[in-house]
């Protein structure tokens, strides 16, 4: 499970250190794409082939579902961090998040997300009144 808030930073070769707490979970292989947000979602291997199986049932006759699967997929790019811990993001996904040199990685559970850290603090500012106010259910079953 990915948990808590970490502010690594790209080198110029567009590399990350990962959190040493999500090494062990991703140490042999992860997947990178494109996230809702702008950020870049990242799963373990195991996680990923998890989330696609349930993408790929939905309806080929749904447009929106054909959409999705088409921009979460053709983005999706498998790595394997080095003996560092640092992975490479490629350019096409650090130009979707508008990644420069300050990141922030976050853990959303079952998979993290890689935010520019000044999108990320804006989102942040953003969410975190709503977040207090949240008086009814918006998660089954949670309040």
């Amino acid at each position: 499970m990915f948990l808590g808030t970490y502010t690594p930073r790209l080198d110029e070769k567009g590399r990350l250190i990962l959190p040493a707490k999500y090494r062990d979970e991703l140490g042999n292989g992860l997947v990178l794409t494109r996230g809702q947000d702008r950020c870049i979602y990242v799963f373990s291997v195991r996680e990923f082939e998890k989330f696609q199986e349930r993408i790929q049932s939905a309806p080929l006759s749904s447009r929106k579902a054909r959409d999705y699967i088409r921009v979460f997929l053709s983005g999706a790019s498998d790595e394997v961090p080095d003996k560092q811990g640092r992975v490479t993001i490629p350019p096409p996904l650090r130009a979707y998040a508008g990644l420069d040199r300050d990141v922030t990685v976050v853990g959303a559970g079952a998979h993290a997300e890689i935010w520019d850290t000044p999108s990320w603090d804006i989102y942040l500012r953003e969410k975190e009144q709503s977040f207090s106010e949240t008086d009814q259910e918006i998660i089954d079953g949670l309040f």
